[in-house]
C-alpha cells in the first residue's frame, strides 16, 4: 500500500512540475540569458566584436537561422550544436524575446 501511495505521489508531482516550468514568467528570458556571451546582454551584441546582435532583428529571421544551424544547413562554429539543443517551441520563444528587445 505504501508503494502505491509513493508511486501516486511522485505520478502527481512529475504532472505538476511539467505545467509550472511552462507558467514561469521568467523562462525565455532565463533562456536567452544563455546566449548573452557570444551575443551580448538582452541580443545586444558589442560592436565591432564579431558577434550577430540578436536585439530587435525580425522574429522570422532568428527563427530561421535557428532552424538552418539545428538542421546543419547554415556554417558555423557552435551555434550547429547549440540549436540542436532547443525544441521548436523553444526556437519560437527565443525569436519572439529577442525580435522584442530594442537595438
Amino acid at each position: 500500500m505504501n508503494r502505491l501511495i509513493s508511486a501516486a505521489c511522485l505520478a502527481a508531482l512529475a504532472l505538476a512540475a511539467g505545467p509550472a516550468a511552462a507558467q514561469d514568467p521568467n523562462f525565455t528570458r532565463n533562456l536567452a540569458a544563455t546566449c548573452a556571451p557570444c551575443h551580448g546582454t538582452n541580443g545586444k551584441a558589442i560592436p565591432g566584436a564579431g558577434q550577430v546582435p540578436l536585439a530587435g532583428e525580425a522574429q522570422e529571421t532568428i527563427a530561421s537561422r535557428l532552424h538552418e544551424f539545428r538542421a546543419g544547413t547554415r556554417p558555423a562554429t557552435i551555434m550547429h550544436q547549440i540549436a540542436k539543443g532547443y525544441t521548436d517551441e523553444q526556437i519560437k520563444q527565443l525569436a519572439a524575446w529577442f525580435a522584442a528587445q530594442k537595438k
